[in-house]
């Protein structure tokens, strides 16, 4: 069976409170043997790396979501920092940028990003990059501060071409998730011909942007082989080769540490 990872998901929200135990059982089956838990906030950031305590499969990023960017309260920044600081937090994120819902102000996203930027800077730990209809914007704020060495990941992309070339050239990897199997992504299907086979990611974003077969239901860890599958038949490459592809890509960004048996 082929060693898949997850590299974006959410098991903290509450959608999966009364079922964790099984969902991690069904991802250990279908193949799953490490994921990435994204926090979006303090909270959640904190939730995510007591998951990453508890499941030594689990690791974990800290950072604060576009969304929530207008609701941090004094002291923010330190909070984030001790969490980040933790041996399983292997990034920092999801932060960044989206102009698409607003349910902060620009100013404030702005704001926040950049300054999750420099932390991650001073520990020296990887982007993880939430950017909806922003992507001229994020780059600009990419380009103006210093980044960390190992850069990070555009999560969930969603781009064009010439967005993906863009954050290449900045050292980013690019993550696709469930759309990719969607009957209209034509798009998004074709980019995978341009993203580097050393740059790409694969995630679920779970509970969200479940693939076709799922449609309207909860996303989670297990559904992800469908996205390496239908990424495989686009790319025409065995499954087992793209999937030791995403395993190398990911330790190289998040570290070796990333990988444990679920």
């Amino acid at each position: 069976m082929s060693v898949l990872i997850d590299t974006h998901a959410h098991l903290d929200f509450p959608q999966f409170q009364n079922d964790l135990k099984q969902v991690l059982e069904r991802a250990r089956q279908a193949g799953v043997s490490a994921l990435l838990n994204a926090g979006t906030d303090i909270k959640s950031s904190l939730r995510s790396l007591e998951l990453s305590k508890k499941h030594t499969a689990i690791s974990a990023s800290v950072g604060i979501h576009p969304h929530g960017a207008g609701k941090v309260t004094s002291g923010w920044m330190a909070q984030l920092e001790k969490l980040a600081a933790e041996q399983t937090v292997l990034a920092v994120g999801e932060m960044g940028l989206d102009f698409y819902r607003n349910l902060s102000s620009r100013d404030q996203q702005e704001q926040v990003f950049r300054e999750q930027i420099r932390l991650a800077c001073r520990i020296q730990k990887p982007l993880i990059i939430h950017s909806r209809q922003a992507h001229a914007e994020t780059l600009k704020i990419l380009k103006e501060e210093k980044l960390p060495v190992s850069v990070g990941v555009m999560h969930c992309f969603s781009g064009d071409r010439h967005w993906a070339e863009s954050f290449l050239n900045l050292g980013f990897y690019i993550s696709i998730a469930g759309p990719v199997t969607y009957p209209r992504s034509h798009d998004l299907r074709d980019l995978l011909k341009y993203i580097p086979s050393d740059r790409l990611l694969l995630e679920t974003d779970s509970p969200y942007l479940p693939p076709q077969a799922y449609r309207s239901e909860r996303n989670e860890p297990a559904y992800i082989k469908l996205t390496y599958e239908r990424v495989a038949m686009v790319l025409n490459i065995d499954l087992d080769d793209l999937a030791k592809q995403i395993y190398l890509n990911a330790i190289r960004l998040f570290s070796d540490n990333l990988v444990d048996r679920l």
